[in-house]
């Protein structure tokens, strides 16, 4: 004979969500996607979520599969088998990633995944962190007179080369903001020298949006030698532009102002 529970946990339509956990800082995540965590009967989250963000699914199974220095806790097959066989035998299944889903976080092939197998499937944005961090920074993406738009590329292809979206990047006057990048600096500067930027502002933010953040600001030329004597290591967005300039604008006018009253 089943149980009550066992008799509503059969009755559960399986379903998939995709949720963004923002880029670090709990409270720039979503009402919606806190509502998605408090509905969800698993949780399967990545290395980049803040865990606090896990307490609001206080009643569901949470398994962690994300990646840390290198580490795959699950590998990206064993991922979405998981999504499938959860979903099936437990309902609700949220799949937690850090920043947006849909900015280089495969959360639309994990969606298609899902819905090969019949599971219903829905997503909620995130902040990206290509967004917010730069301006946790007060780094704006664009600014009038400086920059008329921006570019997000990922630093690493599936190839684990550099995309040559940067080459192109590098050609124009816009903001380019780089996610997954650290390891490809020295390719990065290389492209910007070759298309003249040697004095093009640059930021390296580490662990933005958290307490932990720290920021590195240079040049092409000498944002290689500022990683190095700050030891700046991934999680870390790299900012390309003359937007960098803003955040010490910015504060010469507030030291000014505060040293005026």
């Amino acid at each position: 004979m089943h149980s009550a529970k066992n008799n509503s946990l059969m009755l559960k339509n399986p379903k998939l969500t995709v949720v963004g956990a923002g880029p670090g800082d709990v409270e720039l995540f979503t009402l919606k996607g806190v509502k998605a965590l408090q509905s969800a009967d698993v949780v399967l989250y990545d290395a980049l979520v803040n865990p606090e963000l896990l307490e609001y699914a206080a009643d569901a199974e949470l398994i962690f599969v994300g990646k840390r220095k290198g580490c795959y806790a699950y590998q990206q097959e064993q991922i979405n088998d998981l999504i499938i066989s959860r979903a099936k035998s437990h309902g609700h299944v949220v799949r937690l990633k850090g920043g947006d889903p849909f900015i280089f976080g495969r959360g639309a092939e994990e969606m298609e995944i899902a819905a090969e197998a019949g599971i219903e499937a829905a997503v909620v944005p995130g902040i990206s962190s290509s967004l917010a961090v730069p301006a946790y920074q007060n780094i704006p993406l664009t600014k009038r007179g400086s920059s008329e738009s921006f570019w997000v590329i990922t630093g690493t292809t599936r190839a684990h080369k550099l995309s040559e979206d940067v080459k192109l990047a590098a050609q124009s006057s816009a903001t380019v903001v780089i996610l997954m990048g650290m390891s490809k600096l020295a390719e990065i500067t290389a492209c910007f020298r070759e298309s003249g930027k040697n004095n093009t502002p640059v930021a390296i933010i580490q662990n933005g949006t958290t307490p932990e953040e720290r920021i590195g600001v240079g040049t092409i030329d000498s944002i290689e030698e500022v990683v190095q004597e700050l030891k700046l290591t991934n999680p870390s967005i790299i900012v390309i532009g003359e937007v960098v300039r803003h955040r010490e604008q910015l504060l010469n006018l507030q030291n000014k102002m505060a040293y005026a009253s």
